[in-house]
C-alpha cells in the first residue's frame, strides 16, 4: 500500500475544495472533549502548532476561538490559501509533517486526522519532529488507528490511505522522545470512534 500513501498529498490537494464543503457540513463539534482537555495542559493565550491542519476548520477555529495563536502547517496549497483568507492574523504555512522545521517550539502540538496518513516508517520518523517543536510540558496530541496494520478509505471516489503501529509502538516511541502519555482512548464513542493520544512533553531539568 506504499503507492497509496505517497499519493496523499496530491490527494488532498486535488481534493481540497470537496473536503473543505464535507467538513462545513459538520455541525457539531464531537471533538471538543479531547480538545478541552489538550487546552488545558497547553500554557493559557501560547501559541499551538497544528499538523495538517486542513482548512483550519473546525479544529484551528476552535483553537483560535479560545484566545490561542495558531501555526498551521498542511502540505495543500489550496487548503493553506483558505486558512489564510479566513484567519489572516494567524500563521499559515505549506509544509510536510515528516520533514518540518520551524526552528521554535510551541505550548501545545496537535496532528488530529492527519498524522495517521503516513506510512509505518513515516509515522516512528515523526516522532522527533514533534519533540523538536515542543516546548517543556506541551501536550501532544494525535489520532491513530486501533492496532497495528493498513486500511484504505475513500475521499470522493478515490483510494485514502491510513496506518497505525501498536499501542505499544506509540508508547515506546513516546517515551523515547520526551513525551509522557496522559491518556489514549481507542475507539471513543463520544468523538466519532477516534483513536486517541493524548501525551505531555517532559519538563525541562
Amino acid at each position: 500500500m506504499s503507492d497509496d500513501a505517497d499519493r496523499i498529498v496530491d490527494l488532498y490537494e486535488r481534493k481540497a475544495h470537496d473536503w473543505a464543503a464535507d467538513r462545513r457540513r459538520q455541525t457539531q463539534l464531537f471533538e471538543k472533549g479531547w480538545l478541552d482537555r489538550f487546552l488545558d495542559l497547553a500554557p493559557k493565550g501560547g501559541a499551538l502548532l497544528d499538523i495538517g491542519c486542513g482548512f483550519g476548520r473546525p479544529i484551528a477555529a476552535y483553537l483560535i476561538a479560545q484566545g490561542f495563536a495558531v501555526t498551521g502547517i498542511d502540505s495543500s496549497p489550496t487548503m493553506i490559501s483558505m486558512c489564510r483568507a479566513d484567519f489572516p492574523n494567524q500563521d499559515w504555512r505549506v509544509a510536510d509533517m515528516r520533514t518540518l522545521d520551524l526552528g521554535r517550539r510551541f505550548g501545545g502540538i496537535l496532528a488530529w486526522d492527519s498524522f495517521f496518513h503516513l506510512s509505518f516508517d513515516d509515522q516512528g520518523r515523526t516522532f522527533p519532529v514533534f519533540a523538536a517543536h515542543a516546548e517543556p510540558g506541551a501536550p501532544l496530541m494525535f489520532t491513530s488507528g486501533p492496532e497495528h496494520g493498513e486500511a484504505i478509505g475513500v475521499l470522493h471516489g478515490e483510494p485514502l490511505y491510513h496506518a497505525s503501529l501498536a499501542g505499544e509502538e506509540y508508547r515506546a516511541l513516546l517515551a523515547a522522545n520526551g513525551f509522557a502519555v496522559v491518556d489514549s482512548r481507542m475507539n471513543d464513542p463520544a468523538c466519532g470512534g477516534r483513536c486517541v493520544w493524548l501525551a505531555r512533553r517532559g519538563e525541562a531539568r
